[in-house]
């Protein structure tokens, strides 16, 4: 598995799993068993899908040694504030079954943000968490919250494929080496993307299918993809795409397939209440 580095230092696999929607208490556990067995090192779950649990287990009874493994989790919005989020990130590590998570996310850009940041800071220094991010920041959220930071984050993972690039969100997070982390890099199976022209041409000639040139294209432009499926087959090709490279030329075909307009708007006020008021139960 190819790795990109992070502005930490840290290294982190360059295709993750991930496990949004997928239920707890069985489910979750045999697609991350089936994917860790594929190849897959990095492993993107969150207290708010409520499955971590079913990952730890997961990964105990993988047989891969912990340090091998990539663990990304995420805190959600009850949890802000600075003496919640130490509660919630002792959730997540005793829900995991671990010593320490590889990447912790602030989930989303609203409430007492800083004060949830603070503690994610603290736990750096406390060797629970080795590297700290952030999640469906937008520029006006990052400016907001950017100066209240010491520790800079090392990924902003956000909604990112070819009809969705956030070019001017990827213009300030290079400013300041936060790498992009893309989440529904195959459009949620978007067919309008997953039958686009260009896309299917280029699969016809590398041989591969339209979501592999998909997250080869998201590979080449330095983003993390975190590709979700629980069909064995579909798993292995999602990460079947180091073994050829799109010209210049074809980058800049797919590159021209942006909309600029994705799904969840983070800005929308009306989305802001709806996941504020939105509980979760470990």
């Amino acid at each position: 598995m190819e790795k990109f580095k992070l502005n930490n230092a840290q290294t982190i696999p360059a295709v993750g799993f991930g496990v949004f929607l997928i239920p707890n208490n069985g489910p979750t556990y045999e697609a991350t068993l089936a994917a860790l067995k594929a190849g897959y090192r990095h492993i993107d779950t969150a207290a708010a899908y409520m499955n971590e649990t079913d990952v730890g287990k997961a990964i105990k009874d993988s047989g891969i040694d912990r340090n091998e493994i990539f663990i990304t989790s995420k805190l959600w919005l009850q949890d802000y504030g600075y003496e919640n989020a130490k509660k919630g990130i002792a959730n997540s590590l005793k829900a995991l079954d671990t010593d320490y998570i590889d990447l912790y996310l602030l989930h989303q850009p609203y409430g007492d943000y800083l004060g949830a940041w603070k503690a994610l800071e603290e736990a750096v220094a406390e060797g629970k968490i080795k590297s700290i991010g952030i999640s469906n920041v937008t520029v006006n959220s990052w400016n907001k919250f950017k100066d209240g930071m010491t520790i800079m984050p090392v990924v902003n993972q956000v909604e990112f494929n070819p009809f969705t690039q956030q070019k001017e969100l990827r213009k300030v997070m290079a400013e300041n080496d936060i790498r992009l982390e893309a989440w529904y890099p195959l459009g949620h199976g978007n067919k309008d993307l997953l039958e686009n022209e260009i896309i299917v041409s280029l699969a016809r000639k590398y041989n591969k299918n339209a979501g592999q040139i998909i997250l080869r294209w998201i590979y080449q432009e330095g983003v993390i993809s975190l590709p979700k499926s629980t069909n064995l087959e579909r798993m292995r090709g999602n990460i079947d795409i180091f073994d050829f490279e799109l010209t210049d030329e074809e980058m800049k075909a797919i590159e021209a397939l942006d909309t600029g307009k994705p799904t969840h708007d983070p800005d929308n006020q009306i989305n802001e209440k709806r996941l504020m008021e939105m509980k979760i139960h470990n």
